[in-house]
């Protein structure tokens, strides 16, 4: 974003003279712009966003199109680490009455994500253990914006990032996988027949995520789009 649009922003935001100069001092001492608007565009809508919380960025609205593809209205959709909820909200929108659930272990995120979406199906908890039950293989498709940056490269990571977002958001492991394999290896038993798992990972770990949803049992796919960076690998429960 251009500094003359992040200015328009802000002063859009901004209630009086004093507010504004506060805002942009903030800006200026690397806050992110999301934080200081108090929401992040996202697929077409303005979703709210938290200090400390996963901003959505611009290449997780691949996943947003791949499970447009796969869905249907009435469908059972299950965002995981779902920080605020975004890609959740992005698909709701597209469906009226989809049903969908979300999951963050960071109480944060929960607290974010249940502004934009209901509530009531935004839980806390460690990925599938957070779920009820009756949701046991039957969601149509699971979507996972999981950690997958390697623990060594969150210091090389922008400061609006590892500074302003908590390291549970961020952190993937030794290799960056060690969530995507977990969602993985736990993905056969809530998703129905035919059900899909999306699952955004990095073009240098493509290769990896796949070997994973291949290790689930999962028939795979990559799908890339260089125009937003954006690399998503999907399984499908046969």
């Amino acid at each position: 974003m251009f500094a003359e649009e992040e200015a328009a922003l802000l002063l859009a935001a901004a209630a009086t003279p004093t507010d504004l100069e506060r805002l942009v001092d903030a800006r200026t001492e690397g806050v992110p712009l999301e934080l200081l608007l108090g929401y992040a565009e996202f697929c077409g809508l303005r979703v709210a966003v938290a200090p400390g919380v996963f901003v959505p960025r611009r290449r997780t609205a691949l996943v947003v199109e791949r499970a447009t593809d796969l869905l249907r209205p009435g469908a059972v959709v299950l965002d995981l680490c779902c920080g605020t909820g975004a890609i959740g909200a992005a698909l709701a929108a597209r469906f009226p009455g989809l049903e969908v659930w979300a999951c963050d272990v960071d109480p944060d995120a929960v607290a974010c994500a249940r502004r934009n979406l209901d509530a009531d199906r935004v839980l806390e908890g460690d990925l599938y253990d957070a779920l009820p039950d009756h949701l046991r293989g039957r969601v149509d498709v699971v979507v996972a914006n999981a950690p997958y940056v390697p623990s060594a490269a969150i210091a090389r990571m922008p400061p609006e990032a590892r500074e302003h977002e908590h390291r549970v958001a961020l952190d993937g492991g030794a290799d960056g996988l060690a969530l995507q394999a977990r969602v993985a290896a736990g993905a056969p038993d809530w998703l129905a027949p035919g059900g899909a798992l999306l699952v955004e990972t990095s073009d240098r770990q493509a290769a990896g995520t796949l070997d994973l949803l291949r290790r689930a049992g999962l028939e795979t796919e990559l799908v890339t789009d260089e125009e937003v960076g954006g690399t998503v690998a999907i399984g499908r429960r046969r």
